[in-house]
């Protein structure tokens, strides 16, 4: 540190030094005092505010000095020496100026560069907390289960999409996607929230997907969360007698799941959404039905699947129709990678996409 201070010092010292020098040795008539205004000029952008003023009127004094040394007070060259110092003066003011300016700019930068680290720890800790919950769905017999999520590039690699497979207390097997709105930490960290409250409540309770989401609503105001959540939960039982499986799911404000049948048929399972979470309090929400033969397919995912700025929602939704129809058969998690794929290289929401497929042992 002392080293560095000395380095930072010595160049204005050396500068000043310089020119008194040079305006010592050279002959009576050639005058270069005035150069001494370089020095203040140097030390404005190596060293602060008050070293800078010290310079300033070090070079002032220097030029002072020198004019006795040069007769520069004779009555023929006085008001050029005012000129000068004058000069001399206005520099050393204006150095000040100058290192208050830059000590500002680097004060701005250091302050960037703190809240830069801060953010990127932030992101960090989100981006672990959201892989930690968005694992691999869980296996279960007479069904395969496939997740995929895409963080959007434009933004931090952290968002509000999420999914979620998970055995209950009926023995069910119940489906999650959502989006809450945002696509940054704090909406990484609504959605942690979302989804922990989510499960609690469908562990504890025995209810219909319709249900469930009517107690997470509830559930959500008492905890003021104050965001936007669209989600479709879903739940899935098996019936040993013929192989078929019952899928019976609710939709807050989230796009319609897409059936794709064992002939390789694929249908929106368009009906009605409900009010998406956090609007409004005590919502009616519906139940809708299906029974699943084994080979069908059903694929959940969140908008930014669908969504293009060139084009409406209906397209992208039509596109995922005809994308499906024509991967039928292929297996699951080529069926999803192969939706990734198609994404735009510079797409600007998340993507969760959860698919299932019934078994032949199901």
């Amino acid at each position: 540190m002392d080293r560095l201070l000395r380095a930072r010092h010595g160049l204005p010292l050396g500068v000043l030094a310089f020119f008194m020098v040079l305006d010592l040795v050279r002959p009576p008539g050639q005058v270069v005092l005035g150069l001494v205004v370089i020095a203040p000029l140097v030390a404005a952008s190596t060293v602060g505010r008050r070293a800078t003023a010290a310079y300033a009127a070090l070079a002032l004094l220097a030029a002072v000095l020198l004019g006795v040394y040069d007769r520069q007070y004779q009555p023929d060259v006085v008001a050029a020496q005012g000129i000068r110092l004058f000069g001399v003066a206005l520099g050393g003011a204006i150095a000040l100026v100058v290192c208050t300016l830059r000590q500002r700019r680097e004060l701005l930068v250091r302050r960037l560069s703190v809240e830069a680290a801060t953010s990127r720890s932030a992101v960090q800790m989100a981006e672990a907390l959201q892989r930690s919950l968005l694992t691999d769905p869980p296996r279960v017999a007479g069904l395969e289960l496939v997740a995929r999520y895409v963080p959007a590039v434009q933004h931090a690699r952290v968002g509000g999409d999420w999914y979620d497979a998970f055995a209950t207390s009926d023995d069910s097997t119940m489906l999650v996607i959502g989006d809450v709105a945002g696509h940054d930490v704090a909406a990484a960290a609504t959605m942690a929230q979302t989804r922990g409250v989510l499960r609690g409540i469908a562990s504890a309770v025995v209810g219909s997907p319709a249900a469930v989401l009517s107690s997470l609503d509830r559930a959500l105001r008492r905890l003021q969360v104050d965001t936007l959540v669209t989600v479709t939960v879903a739940t899935l039982r098996s019936d040993l007698r013929d192989g078929t499986v019952r899928l019976c799911w609710s939709n807050a404000g989230h796009p319609p799941p897409v059936l794709v049948s064992a002939d390789g048929d694929a249908s929106v399972l368009q009906h009605p959404a409900n009010l998406l979470l956090g609007v409004a309090a005590d919502v009616p929400r519906t139940d809708h039905a299906l029974r699943l033969e084994p080979g069908d397919t059903v694929v959940l995912y969140t908008d930014g699947l669908v969504e293009r700025r060139s084009s409406t929602l209906d397209e992208g939704t039509a596109w995922l129709v005809r994308e499906l129809t024509a991967l039928a058969g292929r297996p699951l998690e080529q069926v999803c990678d192969t939706l990734l794929a198609h994404l735009p290289g510079t797409f600007e929401d998340d993507v969760a996409i959860l698919a299932v497929r019934v078994g032949d042992g199901a």
